[in-house]
């Protein structure tokens, strides 16, 4: 028997360290080679540990949400014979640990001559007496409530006062009893079942997502604009599309509102770009890489549209579906969910009324669609007048870093985005 020391690879991206996100074996299990035994994060990638060799995990680094550096211990695995020098030659040093300096605690004692009665905070050898403390006033008495334990603990977390309960036979208060009082008082009925709290430990995708909103909320002076728009016309032809759409994917409403955001953005590159806050430098990019904010079970993700400008709404549809359902499976691969430009974040039939959404930082904006709804509105009738039609309308919420981009230049931008929404012909024309 001989032990191999599989040690934390340099997995790219000038990391020092990785967050363990899930072990798949544990110590005393038997790990094939090439079998993933662990699930290791950095950034926003999580990238799976295979074995070089088969044996017994017989050491880890640490539980799950610890994080590793690169070139320590990640695993010890004992393999029956002598390790194969390949592998042997594979495995990266461990890290050399920080020496130890001997420290010499050094505690200096002031002393003084002077004597107590010269320090304020010295006691008084002789406190006067204090006045004897006025007794409190004596509860008033109540009549004897009969009860057992378990009905004197129900009626309390019920919040009944026994003693407005009526006493069924012999003067003792029982369950029944106090059925009967819930029946004939409505209120005392609790809201929900007691729950008992929960600790869960912040690891994975939860706890970058955390950091990354902390920081975002941190460095960058956010600043939000809502605006309202009417879709009823961009819905009737996403109802024309839809229906004569063949073998293509069904469209929703993002990638109509995607084409046209990439449509206005050449006269606003400033709301597609990048701050580089630590070099001051600000990218204007050419190439619109739309963030697609993605609810998944391990918290948001935002995976990229690459080069949404140059698709078409099928393409973008496809596109778009893909995306979703590789970041929610955890199949997204790291190129797919880094380097965007813009951020696009819908909650759908939840979007509720206005948004005020965070920025994905470096980015220096974020555009938010909000729920659909309908409501009568004047419109033209075509001979001068108006008259009460249904309409669908829905708000679309944008947040901009301060530091980059003015009020004038958002709410320009979404005004301009707000025509072609509502005359969405346009959308279609080049």
């Amino acid at each position: 028997m001989s032990k191999f020391t599989f040690n934390m690879p340099d997995i790219g991206e000038g990391i020092a360290e990785a967050e363990i996100v899930q072990w798949h074996k544990k110590v005393g299990d038997r790990v094939q080679e090439d079998e993933e035994f662990v699930d290791m994060m950095t950034d926003k990638a999580t990238v799976p540990m295979e074995s070089p060799v088969t044996g017994t995990i017989v050491e880890v680094a640490g539980e799950e949400g610890d994080m590793v550096s690169i070139g320590s211990m990640l695993v010890v695995i004992e393999v029956e014979g002598e390790i194969p020098e390949d592998v042997a030659e594979e495995a990266p040093a461990p890290a050399p640990a920080p020496k130890a300096e001997k420290v010499e605690e050094r505690i200096e004692v002031e002393t003084s001559d002077a004597s107590d009665a010269d320090d304020p905070l010295a006691a008084d050898p002789e406190p006067e007496p204090l006045p004897a403390p006025t007794p409190a006033p004596e509860p008033k008495a109540h009549a004897k409530v009969l009860a057992t334990p378990a009905v004197r603990k129900r009626a309390k977390d019920l919040g009944i006062d026994l003693a407005q309960v009526k006493p069924s036979e012999e003067g003792r208060i029982r369950h029944g009893d106090l059925d009967q009082f819930l029946s004939y008082n409505s209120g005392y009925s609790p809201a929900a079942k007691t729950r008992q709290d929960e600790e869960k430990k912040v690891i994975g995708m939860r706890r970058r997502i955390a950091e990354n909103m902390a920081a975002s909320k941190r460095n960058i002076p956010h600043f939000s604009y809502v605006e309202e728009m009417d879709v009823t016309d961009l819905e009737t032809l996403r109802a024309q599309l839809n229906a004569n759409r063949g073998d293509r994917p069904k469209l929703t409403i993002l990638p109509l509102l995607i084409t046209a955001i990439c449509k206005t953005l050449p006269d606003f590159p400033m709301i597609n770009a990048r701050y580089d806050d630590e070099a001051g430098v600000v990218t204007r990019h050419g190439s619109v890489n739309m963030g697609m904010a993605a609810q998944t079970d391990a918290g948001l993700m935002v995976p990229v549209l690459r080069n949404a400008h140059a698709m078409n709404l099928w393409q973008l549809a496809k596109e778009i579906s893909r995306l979703a359902d590789a970041a929610r499976s955890g199949t997204a691969k790291k190129e797919e969910m880094e380097g965007g430009t813009l951020t696009v974040t819908s909650l759908g039939p939840l979007g509720g009324v206005a948004t005020t959404p965070v920025i994905n930082r470096p980015e220096v904006a974020i555009i938010g669609p909000n729920r659909i709804i309908e409501r009568p509105m004047y419109v033209s009738d075509g001979m001068g007048g108006e008259r009460i039609e249904k309409r669908k309308l829905m708000n679309i919420s944008i947040s901009c870093d301060h530091r980059v981009v003015d009020g004038y230049d958002a709410a320009s931008f979404i005004q301009a985005l707000k025509k072609l929404i509502e005359t969405p012909a346009l959308i279609l024309v080049d």
